[in-house]
């Protein structure tokens, strides 16, 4: 692997091979289905999915980013278990990030599970911080 990755976003011909790598990364939990959530943020004006494809032209990494006009949020952000180590993580963020930044947003938030150590740990390596913060819920 050269390390190459491009991103551009989500296609309609991406999400057989999105939702698997979701569910390979263990992303996918029983209460959020990822056709709707692919459904509700592709290609929006407030939203987007954004694939990485290596080199050879495969899709081996996702981020779904979008805001609501006040803070941006990073959801989904997925490299293939063979590709890690190869710094796609951090570009699949930091192109978030931009998409962001491309629209005036100047705070960008995602949620970790707490369970989910590894991640806490790359995050904290590419610049994040943990906030703060109680997020509360209330299922409709």
């Amino acid at each position: 692997m050269d390390g190459t990755l491009s991103i551009r976003p989500f296609d309609e011909g991406d999400r057989g091979l999105v939702k698997a790598l979701w569910i390979g990364c263990g992303l996918v939990v029983p209460y959020n289905d990822p056709d709707a959530d692919i459904d509700l943020a592709a290609g929006r004006e407030n939203s987007d999915v954004l694939v990485g494809c290596a080199a050879d032209g495969s899709l081996v990494a996702t981020a779904m980013v979008g805001h609501d006009g006040h803070r941006g949020w990073l959801y989904y952000v997925a490299v293939n278990p063979a590709h890690r180590d190869t710094g796609f993580g951090r570009i699949m963020v930091r192109a978030g990030e931009d998409w962001l930044r491309a629209r005036g947003i100047r705070k960008a938030q995602l949620l970790v599970r707490e369970t989910n150590t590894a991640v806490r740990a790359f995050y904290e390596r590419i610049g994040w911080a943990e906030s703060p913060r109680t997020v509360m819920e209330r299922w409709l």
